[in-house]
């Protein structure tokens, strides 16, 4: 039967004879159903329940059911309820209201009503609150001991069978009823219902090396305040982040830190979408596909509203969706409706404060200026190329399993690796460890097959000399250009006057300052000098000598055939690579003919040199240094340019003049080709040049640059009279540079 007033309705209990049951007692009911008792005057053999307990053990009046007494504290179980989860809503369907109910007033008043009542998931209840009516379903409960507190780890049940005792110390939380417009006020007390962190996550896990600082900057702008309670976060008056972008050089970790944020958070499963997914060929089919990824989030923020669960969506490549509006030169449209789409979606009228977008990205330059604003995508983060430390981390996770199974060998030094591998990426460095154990597997395949492996497999061991060979294979984008650096001093340098030593000297002096000091993180130093002086060479040695992890040679000859807006393009793609590394050096050869200047005219391109200009004076990003070294064989030029004062320093490089000079070079040199250009007999020889030579020219000095007089020397050792054929080149050389 129904319960006979409406007071007892409310108590949630079942109506009981005082015959058979006291109140407060607990009973069992067709084996399945727990409740509380309340004794009243009832006939015996009959009990009373509540519309909404009928509904919830699906009785009818009138039916006959079995009552027996329920010992809880039987079988050694938690009993008691640490957590309960409450789905709230008008117990009136037609009710509306623009009143905020606090949570934490509305667990106060349940808790003094109902303690020790035994509830399970899936009851129901009604509860008057300030004489409103108000239905009340329990989601899920997490089970305690006594004077045990509620545990983040602890399973949640969500099981009738499931029961706990509610007690003064139970946490309550309320979420909106689905089909209810009533409107909660979040707890300042409890945290969010929904925990932003996975209860047993480890950052140790997530298998992203070098990247902690840059994780520990994200979790403060965009995690932090979810784990704070609601109602706090809503005194602040703030909204929670809704995206971060995520920007650097390929292969640094950008994409796979996004899927291990989507696995460190208690959030759906992160939609993850790559850019060009999102276009189609229909009209308006873009938009829609946007449009779809919001819906679920949309939903639930309808139902729960800040209760509503965390919804994630990655955007990679996000560049290729998200142009700079205006700049797609089809007549679609689509690229600009598609970021309009986004835009509205993110920070619209109706705005969302469940979801966190993740987007990816090479070109940062390339994004519409809205989207990177607060309130969208406002957490910029650059993951840069790792450290020596984030790279030992890098290398220690590609070989956690080598080490592990022991296959590894003990002369393997993870150390020394990560200080050989500056400028790789944590793709570069994964690839570092794949080249490695591709060089192990060669040693154990059989000699003249293809695909047989050797019997003695099991001793497979990946060595330091794998590691070696690896780094000769494995080249870092932003390393440094080795081959085209040393292809620039193929002779190597010749100290053949103190002035080649003070060049040297004054460039290690100009490196360090960039190095160490705190007031250069920029210098410029200009070589000037005649054609064939040897700056390039100098130059290039400079940079090696550095040992900064990238240098990068600009040259006119790697530009050949290129347009004017392409060497643009190429010039300032160097730089900005540059500012990628926390030491750079950009060696720019030859400054007169990558402005493409000549004297007829005379004709340069301004654009060119305008770049130049900017590049050389802007200061490098969050600190990292740069070091330009540029060469010129026409000062005077530049000087009318005006960009000799965009140097910090110039450096003379003259070229040889004495005939010691030219003497030290052709020992050092080993001008005859047989090793004996040192001896005795290689002297006299090179006494008799020098002679000969003062004898056709009729001058004591050279004036030739050093370049001219070794290819000089080459092209006079394939004549079997080679010193008066070098001669004979000499005395050319020598007198094309009197009438230069």
């Amino acid at each position: 039967m129904s319960a006979p007033t409406n007071e007892l309705a409310l108590s949630n209990r079942l109506v009981v004879s005082p015959n058979e049951f006291r109140s407060d007692e607990y009973v069992l009911v067709d084996d399945l159903y727990v409740f509380s008792t309340k004794a009243e005057a009832m006939q015996p053999g009959t009990a009373g329940a509540s519309g909404v307990q009928r509904e919830w053990a699906g009785w009818s009046l009138g039916q006959e059911i079995t009552v027996t007494s329920f010992d809880p504290f039987q079988g050694g179980n938690p009993i008691y309820l640490g957590t309960l989860d409450l789905e709230i809503g008008f117990n009136s369907r037609n009710k509306v209201s623009d009143y905020q109910y606090d949570q934490d007033e509305l667990a106060k008043w349940f808790t003094t009503l109902y303690h020790d009542i035994i509830l399970a998931p899936g009851q129901r209840l009604i509860m008057d609150y300030k004489a409103m009516l108000f239905k009340i379903v329990v989601k899920s409960i997490q089970l305690v001991d006594l004077g045990q507190k509620p545990s983040t780890t602890a399973p949640t049940a969500s099981s009738p069978m499931a029961r706990g005792i509610l007690t003064k110390q139970t946490q309550i939380t309320f979420y909106k009823a689905a089909d209810s417009p009533i409107k909660l006020k979040g707890s300042t007390k409890r945290p969010s219902a929904n925990a932003i962190i996975q209860p047993n996550f480890k950052f140790e896990d997530m298998g992203i090396g070098g990247l902690d600082s840059e994780f520990s900057a994200i979790f403060r702008r965009a995690f932090a305040s979810r784990i704070f309670p609601p109602g706090l976060v809503e005194k602040l008056g703030i909204q929670h982040v809704k995206g971060i972008l995520l920007y650097g050089p390929p292969g640094t970790g950008k994409t796979l830190m996004a899927r291990q944020i989507g696995k460190m958070l208690n959030a759906r499963e992160p939609k993850i979408v790559n850019g060009p997914e999102i276009l189609s060929k229909y009209v308006g089919q873009s938009e829609e596909n946007v449009r779809k990824l919001f819906a679920d989030a949309e939903k639930e923020y309808k139902e729960k509203g800040e209760d509503s669960g965390l919804h994630i969506i990655i955007f990679d490549e996000l560049d290729a969706i998200c142009k700079q509006r205006g700049s797609s030169r089809d007549s679609t449209g689509v690229s600009d409706s598609v970021v309009n789409q986004l835009l509205s979606k993110m920070d619209g009228v109706d705005q969302l404060n469940n979801i966190l977008i993740i987007g990816m990205t090479n070109r940062l330059d390339m994004i519409d200026e809205a989207l990177l604003r607060p309130g969208r995508l406002e957490v910029h983060m650059e993951i840069s190329l790792p450290d020596e430390t984030g790279r030992q981390q890098i290398l220690k996770i590609h070989t956690a399993k080598m080490r592990d199974n022991k296959v590894m060998a003990s002369d393997v030094d993870i150390n020394e690796l990560a200080a050989l591998t500056k400028n790789f990426s944590g793709a570069e460095l994964n690839g570092l460890v794949k080249s490695a154990t591709s060089f192990a597997f060669n040693r154990h395949i059989k000699v003249g097959t293809v695909a047989g492996v050797s019997a003695d497999i099991d001793k497979l061991k990946v060595k330091r000399e794998d590691f070696m060979h690896a780094l000769d294979e494995v080249k870092p984008a932003f390393g440094v250009n080795e081959e085209e650096l040393s292809s620039c001093i193929q002779n190597g340098i010749i100290h053949y006057s103190a002035h080649v030593d003070r060049i040297l000297s004054r460039g290690a002096l100009y490196t360090a300052e960039v190095r160490e000091s705190e007031h250069s993180q920029l210098m410029s130093i200009l070589l000037h000098g005649p054609s064939g002086s040897g700056k390039t060479a100098l130059a290039a040695s400079i940079a090696m000598a550095s040992q900064f992890p990238f240098i990068k040679l600009i040259s006119p000859e790697s530009m050949v055939g290129f347009s004017e807006a392409s060497k643009i393009q190429a010039i300032n793609k160097t730089f900005t690579d540059a500012y990628r590394s926390p030491l750079n050096v950009v060696v720019v050869d030859s400054i007169e003919q990558l402005v493409e200047w000549v004297p007829i005219g005379p004709r340069f391109s301004n654009a060119i040199l305008q770049t130049l200009k900017v590049l050389m004076r802007k200061q490098p990003p969050n600190g990292r240094r740069l070091l330009i070294i540029a060469t010129t064989t026409e000062r005077s030029v530049l000087q009318q340019m005006d960009i000799l004062s965009k140097f910090d320093a110039q450096i003379a490089v003259p070229n040889v003049s004495t005939p010691q000079e030219l003497s030290y070079i052709l020992q050092e040199a080993d001008a005859f080709g047989d090793g004996k250009s040192k001896s005795d007999q290689g002297r006299q020889k090179i006494q008799y040049i020098l002679s000969a030579l003062k004898d056709q020219t009729g001058r004591e000095s050279v004036e030739v640059g050093i370049k001219q007089i070794l290819v000089n020397m080459y092209t006079a050792r394939r004549d079997a009279a080679m010193e008066e054929r070098f001669v004979e080149l000499m005395s050319w050389s020598v007198n094309e540079s009197l009438m230069a």
